[in-house]
């Protein structure tokens, strides 16, 4: 039996004020309010302090001295440099599954998270279907045993959620091209090609990253 605290409030807070951002919601440049979000749910301002820190951490906001917390900005910039690091960071991932798995068993948590995807992808859920595309990397964090990687993958994950959205409201089509990805990165891993397994990942992630600026270019 695994043994799981549930969140800290601070950490519930948190996750509530990123759902807005990430959905578009909380527009870049806006400003987050302590004393409206206390307010607002009704919980301590200490509470929504270490939330924004948090949300600092996880690159969805920036907090000023005098000015305090906003939005952060999604810019081109921005972009090139999270899928830069990203690519490199799921190539980490996917070689250490690639590597690691001995039993067809292991991989079946892959298969069925495709399932859920495709099935996603048919009814046209982009909450669902970004929710469940990063369960993809969690269940690959068993095979790294690395608590340094799954901590740098998992802060950054609302910044990559939050492309997801801009590139799914763009082009919904785009989460077929996310699962017929995801089927090649699977049969590398299950063929343990190491290579394929990351030029999957480079041609998806220059893929995405090229939808995400052209969305944002139309702004």
């Amino acid at each position: 039996m695994t043994f799981k605290a549930p969140d800290s409030l601070a950490e519930q807070i948190a996750q509530h004020l990123s759902e807005r951002i990430i959905r578009g919601e909380l527009r870049a440049g806006e400003r987050i309010q302590e004393q409206k979000v206390t307010q607002l749910l009704n919980v301590s301002r200490g509470s929504v302090r270490e939330a924004l820190l948090i949300l600092e951490r996880r690159h969805l906001i920036i907090i000023q001295p005098r000015r305090g917390a906003q939005v952060s900005e999604l810019t081109a910039h921005n972009v090139k440099s999270l899928y830069a690091l990203v690519v490199e960071l799921y190539g980490l991932l996917a070689c250490t599954v690639a590597r690691g798995w001995r039993e067809q068993s292991e991989l079946e948590p892959f298969v069925d998270i495709q399932k859920r995807l495709s099935s996603n992808f048919q009814q046209g859920d982009i909450n669902a279907f970004v929710d469940n595309s990063f369960d993809i990397m969690r269940a690959a964090y068993g095979f790294s045993n690395n608590p340094y990687l799954q901590q740098s993958v998992e802060n950054l994950l609302p910044a990559i959620s939050r492309t997801y959205y801009l590139a799914f409201e763009r082009r919904r089509s785009e989460m077929g091209q996310f699962i017929n990805s995801f089927t090649r990165l699977l049969q590398a891993i299950i063929e343990r090609d190491e290579n394929q397994a990351r030029e999957v990942l480079k041609g998806y992630c220059a893929h995405n990253s090229k939808l995400v600026l052209a969305a944002l270019a139309e702004r």
